[in-house]
């Protein structure tokens, strides 16, 4: 009777120990980790970084874009005709078209002949370092996700609409 006693008090003090340690998972997972749940009107749009010209319209959905190593997700809207030079970023670029028409195309130079049509559910990844530029046809929304830091380097320094 008295190892079975034992036996009991063992296996409590060790379930007493795991629910301890499992609420302690719990706690940090809960502190650390963020649930993002967005309905579209919760979403608020501002304007774009100063890297980018303006009359966009931009909204940070998850993460720090700034951060190095910090996962994020962006929305832009473009209106008709709006323009992002050549450039490239330091990391690599993914973009999904929401909706309307974006124009992609490869290289230094803007050149419209070169661009390829995304609509909506259409997709682009730019690996770190590869230059390309865009314009909306017709306006568009995008969303633009990866690993920080993004960040716009322009071909030409003339183009950087970045206040010096």
């Amino acid at each position: 009777m008295k190892r079975y006693l034992i036996g009991i008090a063992i296996v409590s003090l060790f379930t007493i120990a795991a629910v301890a340690v499992a609420q302690e998972v719990k706690d940090k997972m809960m502190s650390t980790d963020k649930h993002t749940i967005l309905a579209p009107n919760d979403i608020k749009w501002g304007p774009p970084p100063p890297s980018l010209p303006p009359g966009a319209q931009f909204a940070v959905l998850q993460g720090d874009p700034g951060k190095a190593g910090s996962a994020y997700t962006i929305r832009a809207k473009f209106p008709d005709g709006y323009k992002v030079p050549p450039h490239w970023h330091p990391a690599d670029e993914n973009v999904t078209v929401l909706e309307g028409t974006l124009m992609m195309g490869l290289g230094e130079k803007f050149d419209t002949g070169m661009g390829h049509a995304l609509t909506a559910g259409g997709f682009a990844s730019m690996p770190a370092g590869v230059r390309h530029f865009a314009w909306s046809k017709g306006g568009a929304t995008i969303q633009i996700n990866g690993i920080g830091p993004f960040a716009i380097n322009y071909v030409n320094p003339a183009d950087d609409p970045t206040p010096k």
